[in-house]
């Protein structure tokens, strides 16, 4: 009689700045027989750190996390660790998101209400090499366009969310105060906005920050 060699589970590592989320699905992920979960990360920076030390197969990533945020962390993660594919779980379905992640190097981007068995055969369709994306969001995402603002733009429209000054904002990435509001100004007009906090919101809303 032979006996079926035993199956190699998938290595997984699960990065979400909320306990709650990522202990619910390391403990969900778990009950499925071919898939372990090694690690737990808080955030971007932690993701990296435990990528380069446990080597996972798949890595659950969240977007927004303090610090390194996931698309960051994504595109760290793939450099340092080429054979870990990422698979996107977020709250924040957003083309803009979307985009950003797939360009960074996620194999798969889905949104964190997707039922138990979906999750996990997302992971498994991830780490046989093939792409999972949300349906809704992809649809959505071609008729958006890509993200129209620069590195720049979004670095001081994001440092604007919180009504800095264009003159605090320049001190804080050497920039001149001028230079500053001549980025401020691209993206309210990139972003069809009337005013900066407009602009922040919408691209906010659009996933471009």
């Amino acid at each position: 009689m032979v006996t079926a060699a035993p199956t190699v589970p998938i290595r997984l590592l699960i990065a979400d700045d909320q306990a709650l989320v990522r202990g619910a699905l390391g403990a969900l992920l778990d009950l499925e027989p071919d898939l372990e979960v090694q690690g737990l990360a808080a955030d971007g920076a932690e993701a990296l750190r435990l990528a380069e030390e446990l080597q996972p197969d798949v890595c659950l990533m969240d977007i927004q996390m303090p610090g390194v945020d996931g698309v960051e962390a994504t595109k760290r993660i793939r450099a340092a660790s080429p054979q870990t594919r990422v698979l996107v779980v977020t709250t924040f379905a957003r083309p803009g998101y979307l985009r950003a992640a797939l360009d960074a190097g996620a194999s798969g981007f889905v949104v964190k209400d997707t039922p138990a068995e979906e999750l996990a055969a997302a992971v498994r369709r991830v780490h046989a090499g093939l792409r999972v994306l949300d349906p809704k969001l992809a649809e959505e995402s071609l008729f958006e366009g890509a993200n129209p603002l620069s590195d720049r733009e979004r670095q001081v429209l994001r440092l604007a969310a919180d009504g800095r000054s264009a003159a605090a904002i320049a001190a804080e990435v050497f920039l001149s105060a001028g230079t500053v509001r001549n980025h401020l100004s691209a993206a309210i007009g990139k972003t069809g906005a009337e005013n900066r906090a407009q602009a922040v919101r919408i691209a906010s809303d659009k996933g471009w920050l």
